[in-house]
C-alpha cells in the first residue's frame, strides 16, 4: 500500500521524472566507471583537470556540482591514489591549485570512453530531431528553476 501512495503523490510531477532520470543516468555511469575504481563526482574533477591547467577546489566544486567538502573528500581521495597533485597557486597564496597528473589523464581518458558508451545508448535511443527538442525542452527547465526567487 505504501508503493501505492508513493505513485500516487509522485504520479504527474515532472521534478520527480527528472530525477528519477538522473538517478538511473548515475547509477549507469557509476557502474560504467567502477573499473577504474571512480566515483562519478571524481571522474568528473579527472575530466576537467584534464584539459585545464589546473583549477582550485571552490572552481572544481562549483562547475562537478558539489559541495566544497565533498569537492575536499574528492581531491584528498585522487590524490592519495597519485591521480591529481595539488600545489600553491603562483597568483594568489592562500589557493592551491589542482592538477591532474600523467597516471589520471590516462584514466580520466579510459574513463571518458566507458562514460560516453552510457550516454552513448541514451543518446541511440532518440532521432536527431527528438534530442534536440528534449535538451531544448531541459534547458528552458533549467532557465525557469533558476529564475524563480
Amino acid at each position: 500500500m505504501a508503493n501505492t501512495t508513493a505513485e500516487t503523490v509522485a504520479a504527474g510531477r515532472l521534478g520527480h521524472t527528472i530525477k528519477r532520470a538522473e538517478q538511473a543516468l548515475i547509477a549507469r555511469k557509476t557502474a560504467a566507471l567502477r573499473e577504474f575504481d571512480l566515483t562519478v563526482p571524481q571522474y568528473s574533477v579527472l575530466l576537467l583537470l584534464s584539459v585545464s591547467d589546473g583549477m582550485s577546489a571552490a572552481q572544481l566544486a562549483r562547475e562537478c556540482m558539489v559541495t566544497p567538502q565533498t569537492m575536499a573528500t574528492v581531491l584528498t581521495n585522487l590524490e592519495k591514489a597519485g591521480l591529481v597533485v595539488r600545489e600553491p597557486s603562483e597568483l594568489h597564496q592562500k589557493v592551491v591549485v589542482n592538477r591532474a597528473t600523467r597516471a589520471g589523464r590516462a584514466v580520466a581518458r579510459k574513463a571518458d570512453r566507458a562514460a560516453l558508451r552510457v550516454e552513448g545508448s541514451l543518446n541511440e535511443e532518440f532521432t536527431p530531431e527528438e534530442r534536440a527538442r528534449f535538451e531544448e525542452y531541459l534547458e528552458r527547465a533549467i532557465s525557469v528553476l533558476n529564475s524563480l526567487e
